[in-house]
């Protein structure tokens, strides 16, 4: 990244001839900074986003009033039951994990390669990886049963002498995803520094400025900062880079590792952090293009950068596509009845539904990505993510509830339901996760200023 201090290029705009990160020129009607930090400046949101924000607040407080009614009552409130003891909380957790893979692919490996297309969408990205996390999160602590016990999870030493099994990948996932938490929100914080320093600048009244300044740290541009600034955000995306493909490895070990027909196989790794950057890059597109609309962010945020994204999902939705077909080559190859019927259960048992939504959603829809007309079209980009994310939650679902559904023995199969309160969860960790995300786009800088900046072919002559 090019040194860059907080003042320069106030007067630099984008034109929106050039190609996405590369902009140049002066004829456009604002500047980066004025239309990003406006947005965070307005004296009162909007009646949409206060109409918005109404909603996924009364969607949150439903999410945690029933989660309170979960502990107070018991795990029995969801549809898990034998046999099928990982139902919704697990399949939940799996794909808001999922969710988060984006916003690291799009900021460490992509500045790693130098794709200076990352710039405009990077921040945006970064800010769903942490509200996706966090969602996850919830799920795991509540679905132990007794929570007021959860402590005897830490590795550390207690009265009752009791420690985790450290072979158990239950606990990977604890580290794992703790570790791809902490320095998600590293390189989302750190990378905001200057932009929040602007905003400080700029500030009108003396609690914004008080408060953008405590976020800022004490930045002052200087060549110092800059050079330290640059040092810790190359380490951090290095840092980064091996979780974005090592979280959904471990999360896919909690089947991987087990003896369940539909679960022991060793494709699940790679199946697994392909799906989730499959889903990650689609919901960043769903809320990237209405976003772009609301807030005047089509200059910054150009059809190219949404058309990059769209053909991502269409090579990755095609690496799931792949690993769908050679699962029941696996199965026949191995010549274990147990998987094959396991397999069979899936396309043609009681959950076929399940499977074919999956397979339509996650494999037939991203091949209209093959023409450009459709990946330059916003509201069919949104469509066809929206159907990703359907599919990606389904394939969760029939990989969790299908497999325990009918196991080795006849005798002990059962059909899963979820009960309303598996259904009302789970539509509150969306609210959790569009509160937090409206707070980001009404507080924040959506858009990384001081690195579309640096990108420009002019910026190191300022």
């Amino acid at each position: 990244m090019a040194t860059v201090t907080i003042a320069d290029i106030d007067n630099t705009v984008i034109d929106p001839a050039t190609r996405p990160g590369v902009m140049t020129g002066r004829n456009s009607p604002g500047s980066v900074t004025e239309q990003v930090a406006s947005l965070a400046e307005r004296s009162r949101p909007s009646t949409a986003w206060k109409a918005a924000f109404a909603i996924s607040v009364s969607a949150t407080l439903m999410f945690f009033s029933l989660v309170g009614y979960l502990i107070a009552t018991g795990v029995g409130v969801w549809g898990n039951n034998a046999p099928v003891f990982w139902g919704w909380p697990i399949v939940n957790f799996v794909f808001w994990v999922g969710i988060g893979h984006a916003g690291t692919l799009i900021s460490a490996i992509l500045f790693l390669f130098r794709q200076n297309w990352r710039t405009s969408i990077n921040r945006f990205a970064e800010a769903m990886t942490i509200f996706a996390v966090t969602c996850a999160g919830i799920f795991p602590a509540i679905h132990i049963g007794r929570v007021w016990f959860v402590y005897w999870l830490a590795p550390v030493p207690n009265s009752l002498a009791m420690w985790p099994n450290f072979r158990s990948p239950l606990l990977w996932d604890v580290f794992a995803v703790t570790a791809y938490a902490t320095t998600s929100a590293l390189f989302w914080y750190l990378g905001m520094l200057p932009d929040l320093a602007t905003l400080r600048d700029r500030a009108t009244t003396k609690l914004r400025r008080m408060a953008y300044g405590i976020a800022a740290l004490g930045w002052n541009g200087s060549s110092q900062q800059w050079r330290l600034f640059e040092k810790a955000y190359l380490l951090l995306a290095a840092l980064a880079t091996p979780l974005v493909l090592s979280v959904h490895t471990i999360v896919s070990f909690d089947f991987a590792t087990s003896q369940m027909p539909g679960w022991h196989t060793t494709i699940f790794p790679p199946y697994f952090v392909a799906g989730a950057v499959f889903s990650g890059f689609a919901m960043v597109i769903t809320l990237m293009v209405p976003a772009r609309a609301f807030f005047g962010l089509k200059n910054l945020v150009t059809l190219r950068h949404l058309e990059n994204m769209c053909k991502v999902v269409l090579a990755t939705g095609m690496m799931v596509g792949y690993a769908y077909g050679i699962e029941f080559f696996i199965a026949w190859y191995g010549g274990n009845q147990y998987e094959q019927f396991a397999f069979i259960n899936r396309a043609l048992g009681p959950y076929w539904w399940a499977y074919w939504t999956m397979v339509s959603c996650n494999v037939l829809a991203p091949q209209l990505f093959w023409f450009k007309g459709v990946r330059t079209t916003p509201w069919a980009m949104v469509a066809i993510c929206v159907f990703v994310n359907v599919g990606m939650w389904f394939e969760r679902f029939v990989i969790t509830v299908t497999s325990l559904s009918r196991d080795f023995l006849p005798s002990s199969w059962g059909y899963f339901v979820p009960t309303p309160v598996d259904i009302l969860m789970f539509l509150g960790s969306f609210g959790l996760f569009f509160t937090l995300f409206l707070l980001f786009c009404r507080y924040l800088p959506m858009v990384a200023m001081a690195e579309v900046k640096s990108v420009m072919p002019h910026g190191e002559a300022h």
